[in-house]
């Protein structure tokens, strides 16, 4: 079996989400015929140039540019990250986020007291679709690494749901980077406190189909799509990178996200260099970053982190 050296699956982290936020986003909100060649078209609801990410990438990235100044990630710079993204006016944002961002708070504690704020549905996947790089600052820290997870999600998701599937991720992606697997998702559930609902739902995800978790708009849903997509492709190699992310596009609606999640935890795993090349080079977004600055970046990170 192939095995990424440790340097690219850390780019992979980010490589890995903003391909699959960027082959997803062509396709948002449709759910594409079984005969449909899954590509990295843009175009979509909000006109994407092909290759181009969308708020799951570009927030992504602002959790990585504090990153980058650490060690360990600094709030109150993700929270000024997040609100200057907002100010770009982009064409996408999620309606809970929007909800917190357009009161453009001015520290992390109040950002977090906005969305303690909201009512109603609040567990929406805005936070884990952006939750990969966390791992890449505490790869030395499996607890600060969950933690910080859970600090950085209920900026905009205050949520049980919302902030337990973050920190489940993220302790996989720091795994996988680790130890080239994707045994931390079942190992961060098994000693979780809401244990039995996790194993539930990872079941369903393994052994049922979209149609069983169509709400992907919802966190815990679009978990599970992501699960669905890594566990009902074929793993035996870096193909399983592009597999699982044209499958995550294939379960349709929110498309991008459930590529974007998918695939930090598959770049996790398989690095960078399973990322077909011409993707690779189609990529770019705000704030003006391209496929190619992914990986400095990433590294950088896990640096400070070691």
């Amino acid at each position: 079996m192939h095995e990424a050296g440790f340097s690219d699956r850390v780019a992979g982290v980010l490589v890995g989400g903003a391909a699959g936020d960027a082959l997803g986003a062509g396709y948002e909100f449709t759910r594409p015929a079984p005969e449909t060649v899954i590509d990295m078209i843009g175009g979509g609801a909000f006109d994407w140039a092909p290759g181009e990410w969308t708020d799951d990438t570009s927030m992504a990235l602002a959790i990585v540019l504090a990153a980058v100044r650490g060690p360990g990630i600094d709030l109150d710079s993700v929270a000024a990250g997040f609100v200057r993204w907002y100010d770009s006016n982009p064409p996408d944002i999620g309606t809970q986020t929007g909800l917190v961002l357009s009161e453009r708070p001015g520290s992390a504690l109040a950002m977090l007291a906005q969305a303690q704020s909201l009512t109603g549905r609040t567990g929406g996947n805005g936070s884990l679709m952006r939750t990969a790089p966390v791992a890449l600052a505490y790869l030395d820290d499996p607890a600060e690494c969950v933690a910080a997870a859970g600090r950085i999600g209920m900026l905009t998701h205050y949520d049980e749901h919302a902030v337990d599937a973050c920190k489940l991720w993220t302790y996989a992606v720091r795994h996988a980077v680790l130890n080239a697997d994707f045994a931390g998702v079942r190992e961060y559930v098994s000693g979780s406190p809401h244990s039995a609902y996790w194993t539930a739902r990872l079941d369903e995800a393994e052994q049922g189909t979209p149609a069983d978790f169509p709400n992907n708009g919802w966190v815990v849903h679009a978990l599970q799509t992501a699960w669905w997509a890594i566990t009902t492709t074929d793993q035996s190699g870096p193909e399983h990178l592009p597999l699982a992310l044209s499958a995550c596009v294939r379960a349709g609606n929110d498309t991008d996200t459930t590529a974007a999640i998918a695939g930090g935890l598959l770049g996790a795993r398989w690095g960078a260099s399973a990322v077909p090349a011409r993707w690779r080079a189609m990529l770019h977004g705000y704030p003006g970053l391209t496929g190619a600055d992914l990986p400095d970046l990433a590294l950088r990170i896990a640096t400070n982190s070691r």
